[in-house]
């Protein structure tokens, strides 16, 4: 029972979803690679999965159902273990007697369908859905275990009056009594509790911080932090030496801050956690930084980057010598930048090898190094030793100081195509930045192709709320930004018509929901790519002043970030206040 691409092709002709045109070249597409045509559609992006889903479910006669949105019963949802739900994509949602409704991905799975039949002893009606859908339901069983861990943590935290010593501010436990607390399963399933509610969660961080009376833990989703558990102060010191177990840190340590890393995995997921240990007046707090191992690079039209900024960003890859900078605060999504250039470049006829601190995602056929200061492996030396390795490409994942400036600009001069980031606040202030190292004006002009300023925000969710400026509004965003310039831009992106007007373009509020709590989910970049010509090396040439290249850069089409933010919320992504919450103007 499943669709041909025949039949498929013949049902679309007879709809609008999409044009005859880039139908038969997903055809050719998919006949070429051998790859069924509804594959390539959804790969090439040229039908919603939902779309498609509902014509395959109309062809084949079986209903549809959308399910994402649905709170399924626990005694429903559990019919069908875990296990087996996430192996084969299909999740029971609805009982009625002996019927049960199974929500499914590939109706030819009857060996499953038959499997479930047997064992539960009911009528199974098969239904279609989309993978957004199982995602958000195979979700509901983590969220269930959420609930149940939480409950775990607070009754295992409340009898723990005793096997934790609590320092004070002149006493500290002796390694063994630490080391003993941090083997003890009430700390060990805590911590693991923890690490896990982070992931399902989607935190890119997790901060367990000491108060006076309590300990606090906060998740970092979406860049925003939100509380999400408070624990009694008596568990403190066992959590504290669990996690330096796990990182290899001196447990004995409290008065120096110390960084390690350590793995977690599972069937579902694998992450690779770096850990800083920093002193306070409580104690000692503790970061997360949440590294998922099966990351890849994304496509620039998935990180928010489209038009010319795009092209200037593509024209500077395709020059074999030079550097690329990317350059915004820390959390801004740098490196993940780099690294979609990285899988752009990555080709069999290349070499790249990469120096970084830490190595965030793994990448076939990229030659990753790790920085490790504590042998005297830092970013220059490491640098030194790449340069001798016959690359084509080189990732520098930071710029700190002069030394490491001065062999990136070798390296880009002596034939290699170089890449890195900066911590300034703009894509202008990456010159002068780098002028102040003491890199010589000449040097930098002459090898670097572009630069790239970027910060994160929030996506907002598919249900959201429109509205239109008012005049009061209107002059409040002028301070940020040259209205009649991005119309301007608007117009030529034919994001909106040639005869519109400020006032007539609607912008967008978050609405809460159940999915989403404050109405954004995920994040999208926003950018600005400065471009090096002819004019620009002269003006780094004699140190011209941030404004002036901004200017400059601007006059020669350059969009600013402000401006791309703006955009992106006139397209519904996300929403003027979030946009004017990470941009300091």
């Amino acid at each position: 029972m499943r669709v041909e691409d025949g039949q498929l092709k013949a049902f679309l002709l007879d709809t609008t979803l999409i044009n005859r045109e880039n139908l038969e070249k997903a055809e050719r597409e998919a006949k070429k690679s051998g790859t069924r045509l509804a594959d390539m559609l959804l790969t090439r992006g040229l039908l919603p999965e939902e779309d498609l889903v509902k014509l395959q479910a109309y062809i084949l006669g079986i209903p549809f159902v959308n399910i994402e949105a649905l709170d399924i019963p626990r005694e429903v949802l559990t019919l069908i273990p875990e296990p087996i739900a996430r192996k084969n994509n299909i999740v029971a949602f609805r009982r009625q007697d002996a019927d049960l409704e199974v929500a499914m991905l590939d109706p030819e799975d009857l060996q499953t369908i038959d499997f479930i039949r047997k064992t539960l002893r009911l009528k199974i009606l098969p239904r279609l859905t989309t993978s957004a859908s199982i995602k958000a339901v195979l979700k509901q069983y983590s969220k269930t275990l959420e609930a149940e861990f939480g409950e775990m943590i607070q009754a295992e935290a409340r009898g723990m009056l005793t096997t934790v010593p609590i320092t004070g501010e002149h006493a500290a436990p002796k390694a063994e009594e630490l080391k003993k607390a941090a083997e003890e399963l009430p700390i060990v399933r805590i911590v693991d509790t923890l690490v896990k509610h982070a992931i399902l969660e989607g935190a890119s961080d997790i901060h367990i911080e000491p108060m006076e009376k309590e300990v606090i833990v906060r998740y970092r989703i979406d860049g925003i932090l939100h509380d999400a558990m408070t624990l009694p102060m008596n568990v403190r010191d066992g959590i504290v030496a669990r996690l330096k177990v796990l990182s290899s840190l001196k447990l004995d340590e409290h008065r120096l801050p110390q960084d390690g890393r350590f793995k977690v995995e599972t069937e579902d997921f694998k992450y690779s956690l770096r850990i800083s240990v920093l002193p306070v007046f409580d104690g000692e707090k503790i970061v997360m930084r949440l590294l998922p191992e099966s990351a890849h690079g994304f496509t620039f039209e998935e990180l928010g980057l489209f038009g010319e900024s795009s092209e200037r960003i593509e024209r500077g890859l395709r020059r074999p010598v030079g550097m690329i900078l990317v350059t915004g605060p820390t959390g801004s999504g740098k490196t993940t930048t780099l690294y979609s250039m990285l899988e752009i470049l990555n080709r069999p006829g290349v070499n790249i090898s990469t120096i970084e601190d830490p190595v965030e995602y793994r990448m076939p056929r990229v030659n990753q190094t790790q920085v490790r200061p504590e042998i005297g492996l830092t970013f220059a030396n490491g640098l030194r030793s790449l340069v001798r390795q016959d690359p084509d490409i080189v990732m520098v994942g930071e710029i700190r100081d002069k030394e490491t400036a001065s062999l990136a600009i070798n390296a880009a001069l002596t034939g290699h195509l170089v890449l890195s980031t900066l911590h300034t606040n703009s894509s202008a202030g990456a010159i002068p930045r780098l002028l102040d190292m003491g890199v010589e004006p000449f040097l930098l002009s002459s090898t670097l192709n572009a630069v790239i300023g970027q910060r994160l925000v929030r996506r907002l969710c598919p249900e959201h709320e429109s509205y239109t400026f008012t005049a009061k509004e209107r002059v409040s965003i002028e301070k940020s930004v040259d209205i009649a310039r991005l119309l301007s831009v608007a117009k030529q992106l034919k994001l909106v018509g040639d005869k519109t007007t400020f006032e007539d373009i609607p912008f967008f509020h978050p609405k809460p929901s159940k999915e989403c709590p404050d109405g954004y989910h995920g994040r999208v970049g926003i950018y600005e790519v400065l471009e090096v010509n002819e004019a620009m090396r002269i003006l780094i040439n004699r140190r011209a002043t941030i404004d002036e290249i901004f200017s400059y850069a601007q006059k020669h089409g350059m969009v600013s970030m402000v401006e791309d933010g703006i955009l992106k919320a006139l397209q519904g992504l996300t929403t003027l206040e979030e946009v004017l919450r990470v941009i300091a103007e």
